[in-house]
């Protein structure tokens, strides 16, 4: 099998786990609060470490890691039916898993999807359990309507983390050397940890996360991938109004308004 086989393979495996990221992580934040909800999470940030190994090895065979986001398994109106949904997600890993081993010959990448496949059969046990546990606790969507100026402002941040990450990591593993991937790589962990603030901030207002992304900037050239991370955290090289940060900081001042306590009329002191 030539290289460039192998690359479309393993790209469609990224694509696989970018879904599962994103499908568990909508399911976790929708619960709200919780140990379950805590296991997802753990469960999303193995399919992220799984990406990470098949992005690095498609690197290494000269290939560009797709960041195009494979099919997720959607829909459902409870917490059990969102587990069956992963359960599904998992089969469909491991299905692909399996059929990529088959036509796979190189022993290093055999290993290495041999590996992932093990740890998506765990996962599938996983959710298995996940959903007589759901059910048993008649587990509910903690999401609401809630729709005014802090929800559309959380879903602007979430939609700018996600793309963010995303760029960010594409960069990583075309960067130049390893100082400067790394450095990517920790920038990306840094959104994720703010994605996920925001996702529950909104779950907590009642409102419902859109975990969607705009488009990735992708350059050739290491000064160019710099200047497009440099533009989407700062809209350009100088803030100027209704901007990324101007945006972001107009959020956060939205947030600590109606987080602060309201004064009584006096009509209800009387």
């Amino acid at each position: 099998m030539k290289k460039s086989e192998i690359v479309e393979l393993l790209n469609m495996d990224i694509e696989g786990e970018h879904a599962a990221i994103i499908q568990y992580l909508a399911h976790a934040y929708a619960m709200g609060e919780g140990e379950l909800s805590c296991e997802i999470e753990a469960i999303a940030r193995e399919e992220m470490r799984h990406l990470d190994w098949l992005a690095e090895t498609v690197t290494e065979l000269g290939g560009v890691p797709s960041f195009t986001r494979g099919k997720m398994r959607q829909g459902g109106k409870t917490v059990t039916a969102w587990m069956k949904n992963d359960v599904l997600a998992e089969q469909d890993a491991i299905k692909m898993y399996r059929e990529h081993i088959g036509l796979i010959k190189d022993a290093r990448i055999k290993r290495l999807l041999e590996r992932i496949l093990s740890d998506e059969m765990s996962h599938h046990g996983d959710f298995v359990g996940f959903v007589k546990e759901a059910a048993e606790e008649k587990m509910k969507d903690q999401r609401g309507k809630r729709d005014d100026r802090v929800t559309r402002m959380l879903d602007w941040g979430i939609e700018h983390e996600y793309t963010v990450i995303l760029q960010y990591m594409l960069h990583s593993y075309l960067a130049p050397n390893e100082e400067m991937r790394e450095e990517m790589q920790d920038q990306a962990v840094n959104e994720m940890q703010h994605l996920g603030w925001l996702a529950e901030k909104m779950v907590s207002r009642g409102g419902h996360p859109h975990i969607e992304h705009s488009k990735i900037v992708r350059p050739k050239t290491p000064a160019k991938m710099l200047e497009a991370d440099i533009k989407i955290e700062t809209g350009c090289s100088t803030v100027r109004q209704g901007g990324p940060r101007d945006r972001r900081q107009k959020a956060q001042e939205a947030i600590d308004h109606d987080s602060r306590p309201r004064a009584i009329p006096r009509k209800s002191i009387q």
